[in-house]
């Protein structure tokens, strides 16, 4: 897999594209124009919008004028006051003026009582209303995917309770864990707990235009309660199932990894959950010296890897699926546990390269 990565950045560099731009970057002295050569470059290898725009300290809107003015007329179409191509509806300021607006601003705070999520009917409206400027629905979206959005759902965020020093001190210590792996520690693993329910959620799906996919309900709700950890060197899982969660189960789950991997130095990386502090679990942990329980800062999940894998397994098997009985949820998960354990390298950079 590494190879192939390798090969395909390779090709990127010697691109006929990319190499007529290194070497425009290379012949001018004009920093405005390597500025904007700068961002067709990171364009043509893939990056997004945003990344060249924190890369080369501009906004979305700029690096979206950059490409448009490279795609209609190539590397002429990048010299300043040469532009051409067919001319914004919007000047750059009032593009940029939406773009912010629509990014730091809800429709309530702007004039839409009770409006908190924009559409393109609201955007369609304040843009008609501040710049006199009139579009239609399709031409207000098309106008937004060139500035870089895209209509997609939020998700929530815990972080605002999260205390930075100490997540910069797990960060700093974790580092020095990792530095021990080939001495004093053996392994790292990361820990969770997760319910995996019959109809967790419905997410978007590709399906024949006009109709919309029905996913049928039986008025009965099931689950599997897992209990899990991921390698962080191999990418490898252990997974568990149990009724609930207690503290007896997590002293189960313990006694079980140690057993899998005798006579190694473990570190375990988990959430503050009351049964991983147990009274019940200490006894073991003095008689394990080499199992070592590390505890995230609170309000940190993104730290916590095998978050990650959690999410990949409910969307690869529940999202817009009912199962009807708790078997039939208990064999799609097993079936999804065995086959990433075949790409372990692909678990390990989907999931373990965060840290």
């Amino acid at each position: 897999m590494f190879e192939v990565d390798k090969m395909k950045i390779h090709k990127a560099d010697f691109n006929p594209a990319v190499q007529e731009v290194k070497d425009a970057m290379h012949n001018t002295k004009d920093l405005r124009l390597f500025k904007r050569y700068q961002a067709i470059l990171m364009h043509l290898k893939g990056n997004t919008y945003q990344e060249i725009g924190d890369l080369i300290g501009c906004t979305v809107p700029t690096v979206c004028h950059y490409v448009r003015d490279y795609r209609n007329d190539g590397l002429k179409g990048l010299t300043p006051g040469q532009s051409p191509g067919r001319p914004s509806r919007l000047t750059e300021e009032q593009e940029q003026e939406l773009y912010q607006l629509i990014v730091e601003s809800k429709p309530a705070d702007v004039g839409f009582p009770a409006e908190m999520n924009w559409t393109s009917f609201l955007i369609r409206y304040w843009v008609e209303q501040n710049f006199r400027v009139s579009y239609s629905d399709r031409g207000v979206r098309t106008l937004l995917h060139r500035l870089g959005f895209s209509y997609t759902k939020p998700t929530y965020n815990t972080l605002e309770k999260a205390d930075p020093e100490k997540q910069k001190a797990f960060k700093e210590e974790f580092e020095t864990i990792k530095k021990m792996r080939n001495g004093e520690i053996d392994r790292i693993l990361f820990q969770d707990e997760s319910m995996i329910r019959d109809y967790q959620a419905l997410s978007c799906t590709w399906f024949p235009k006009g109709r919309q996919k029905i996913v049928p309900t039986y008025g009965k709700h099931h689950g599997v309660k897992l209990i899990g950890a991921l390698d962080y060197e191999s990418g490898e899982t252990f997974c568990i199932e149990r009724e609930r969660y207690n503290a007896k189960v997590f002293l189960d789950f313990l006694k079980q990894v140690v057993e899998k991997y005798p006579n190694q130095n473990i570190v375990m990386v988990l959430d503050n959950a009351k049964i991983h502090h147990a009274k019940l679990i200490q006894p073991f942990l003095e008689d394990h010296p080499e199992l070592q329980l590390m505890f995230l800062p609170p309000y940190n999940p993104q730290l916590n890897l095998i978050e990650g894998l959690w999410g990949w397994l409910k969307k690869s098997v529940i999202h817009n699926v009912f199962y009807s009985t708790v078997d039939e949820i208990r064999n799609a998960v097993q079936e999804f546990m065995m086959n990433i354990q075949k790409v372990l390298e692909t678990v390990r950079k989907r999931l373990c390269s965060k840290l």
